[in-house]
């Protein structure tokens, strides 16, 4: 049996912006910010590792998309996410044009 790492990465994907509205109106996206592994936020949310969770909601490290993210991101609906399904919610992570 793989391990959750393993598991998770297997379902590491890139998705637009439109693709995750409907996620969004349930309540289910939490924004990772830049910096921070996607993938590692996954482990820690799945394992309920409520301390490192935590400690990232307090640093505001992971959030619920602002108005001003919404607004900015329904302007551009072909933005790209790299996003991670860890039920029930969708982890996304702005893909910053370089």
């Amino acid at each position: 049996m793989p391990d959750l790492r393993t598991e998770l990465a297997a379902n590491l994907d890139e998705a637009e912006w439109e693709w995750l509205i409907p996620h969004v109106k349930r309540d289910a996206v939490i924004v990772v910010a830049l910096g921070l592994g996607l993938l590692d936020v996954g482990v820690a949310i799945a394992s309920d590792n409520i301390p490192q969770v935590q400690l990232w909601i307090d640093e505001q490290l992971i959030t619920k998309p602002t108005t001003e993210q919404l607004g900015e991101w329904n302007g551009n609906p072909q933005k790209r996410f790299q996003t991670l399904i860890v039920q029930p919610y969708v982890l996304a992570q702005e893909i910053v044009d370089t």
